[in-house]
C-alpha cells in the first residue's frame, strides 16, 4: 500500500532577536485537508484492476473463499515482467497473495479421444446436439489452430469442420460432424470403458472431478478455484475453473466431468502427470450457451 506523507510547513517569524515558530500547517484553519489512505478493495475491484492493467503472459488470478485474490505466475515471469506484475499487485497489500507456479503456464495443445488438425493434436470434449444435428465441443485454441479435424494422425478419417471458435477471451470451439456421423454421448475413461454424460453443470469449490485426454488418459482431483483468469501468450481467458488435476500437451479440449455431469473443457496449465500440476478449464455451460447446443 502506498504511504501518504503529510507535508507540514514550519515558518519562523523574526522579531528582534526572538524567533517565533508558526502553528504547523495541518492545524491551521487555512491548511488543505489531510488525505485519507484508500481502504480495502473488494476482490471484484482487484480482479477488474488486474484485468485492465496486467498484460504479462504466464500469469493468472482467482478469488479465494476468504475474499483474497491469489495472483499466480510461472517460471517465465522474471526480471522486468515480475517487476511489472508486482507494481500492480503491491497497491493491494495483503489482499493479494502471490503464488509461483511450477514450469510454464501454457495451452495443452499437441492437444476423450484424440483429434488431429494441421500439425496439431487435441482431445475431443463432449458430443452435443441441436435439432438433430451433432457437434463436438473442444478448446477454442484448437479450433483456431486448424479448421478441419480428423480422428487419425494420417488425416484420412474426417471428423468435421470448426465453426466460430472463441479464443482468447474464451476457450471453446465446436466442430460440426460430417454428414452421417452420430457419435455417442459418453467420454472415454481410458480403461476400456466409458462414462455416459447426460447433463451439464457448473462445479462447486472442492468438487471432485475427472479429466481425460489423449496424452495422459484419465486423472482426478478437486476444483480449487472458480472464475479464474489466465494470460496466455495470445491474450487473457477469463471465467475459468481451476483444479489440481494434472494434464499434458495434447489434452487440450478434453472433458472435465464427474459421473454423468459435464463441467468443462481442458484449456491449459502447468506441470505434468508425473509431478502434478495446476490445470484450468473452460466451463462447458458457457460454451453450450454460445452455440445453443446440449449434451445427450
Amino acid at each position: 500500500m502506498t504511504s501518504l506523507s503529510l507535508r507540514r510547513a514550519v515558518a519562523t517569524l523574526a522579531v528582534g532577536a526572538l524567533a517565533l515558530t508558526a502553528i504547523p500547517a495541518a492545524n491551521a484553519a487555512s491548511a488543505a485537508p489531510q488525505q485519507t489512505p484508500p481502504g480495502p478493495r473488494t476482490a471484484t475491484a482487484i480482479s477488474a484492476a488486474l484485468a485492465k492493467n496486467n498484460t504479462v503472459p504466464g500469469t493468472a488470478w482467482m478469488t479465494r473463499p476468504d475474499g483474497k485474490v491469489v495472483v499466480s505466475y510461472d517460471s517465465t515471469v522474471i526480471g522486468t515482467k515480475y517487476k511489472s506484475l508486482t507494481q500492480i499487485t503491491q497497491q493491494f497489500g495483503d489482499q493479494v497473495v502471490m503464488e509461483k507456479l511450477p514450469g510454464k503456464l501454457t495451452k495443452y495443445v499437441n492437444g476423450g479421444g484424440g483429434i488431429y488438425g494441421g500439425d496439431w493434436t487435441c482431445s475431443a470434449g463432449f458430443n452435443v446436439q441441436r435439432n438433430g444435428k451433432y457437434y463436438l465441443l473442444t478448446a477454442g485454441h484448437c479450433g483456431k489452430d486448424a479448421a478441419t479435424w480428423y480422428s487419425d494422425e494420417a488425416h484420412r478419417n474426417l471428423v468435421g469442420t470448426v465453426y466460430r471458435p472463441s479464443f482468447p477471451g474464451n476457450d471453446y470451439a465446436v466442430i460440426t460432424y460430417r454428414a452421417g456421423l452420430k457419435p455417442g454421448g459418453s467420454v472415454s475413461l481410458y480403461n476400456g470403458s466409458s462414462q455416459d454424460i447426460v447433463r451439464a453443470a457448473n462445479p462447486g469449490l472442492g468438487q471432485t472431478v475427472y479429466r481425460s485426454g489423449i496424452t495422459s488418459g484419465l486423472h482426478g482431483g478437486k476444483v480449487t478455484g472458480l472464475n479464474a483468469t489466465v494470460i496466455y501468450d495470445e491474450g487473457a481467458v477469463g471465467n475459468l475453473i481451476r483444479t489440481n488435476v494434472c494434464a499434458e500437451p495434447g489434452d487440450s479440449g478434453g472433458p472435465l466431468f464427474y459421473r454423468t455431469y459435464a463441467y468443462g473443457l481442458t484449456s491449459g496449465g502447468t506441470g505434468d502427470c508425473s509431478s502434478g500440476g495446476v490445470t484450468y478449464f473452460q466451463p462447458v455451460i458457457e460454451a453450450m450457451n454460445a452455440y445453443g447446443v446440449n449434451v445427450y
